[in-house]
């Protein structure tokens, strides 16, 4: 019986001594550090604005424009102010401006496209459209729709504006 409590002891004292042991081993000091790392930032990259003004203009009347942003980055944007920076008139049937000239035979009418840019109308030119304030910020992606709406106006001149009748307008914004 003696000789269960020796080894008994022993083991105690093994594990004691074990255990000092794995205590030194995982001892340590309390520091703080420093260090770097790197990032990327995007860039910007221009919005589309695309608008929509559903109801026939004559001279005198307004329409409302509607719009909605495409935002081809990976990342959200703001949307500013936007402006009607020109108006195109293209006549013809299917007519549209393509950016250089008049699409599907059209001509194109430089009489009709007269713009008041100031931000009073003048009724001077053509057509005026107020800026449309939106400060939105635009999603990644393409057809988000614009909470504000814009007015185009025709102006009704004091001079002849038939070189605008049947045209069909392409609206150029920036913001």
């Amino acid at each position: 019986m003696l000789h269960l409590t020796r080894r008994r002891v022993l083991a105690v004292v093994g594990v004691a001594a074990a255990l000092a042991i794995v205590g030194i081993a995982i001892a340590y000091f309390t520091t703080s550090g420093s260090g770097t790392a790197t990032a990327t930032v995007g860039t910007s990259t221009a919005l589309t604005i695309h608008g929509s003004a559903p109801t026939t203009l004559y001279p005198g009347t307004s329409s409302a424009v509607t719009f909605t942003v495409d935002n081809p980055s990976s990342g959200h944007q703001q949307l500013g102010t936007i402006h009607l920076a020109s108006v195109k008139a293209c006549v013809g049937s299917g007519s549209t401006w393509n950016g250089s000239s008049c699409s599907a035979g059209g001509t194109e009418a430089t009489t009709c496209e007269s713009v008041e840019t100031g931000t009073t109308d003048t009724n001077t030119a053509n057509f005026w459209m107020p800026d449309v304030v939106e400060n939105q910020n635009v999603p990644p992606g393409n057809g988000t729709t614009v909470t504000n709406a814009g007015t185009l106006t025709m102006n009704d001149l004091s001079s002849n504006q038939n070189a605008c009748e049947n045209a069909n307008l392409t609206l150029n914004f920036t913001s």
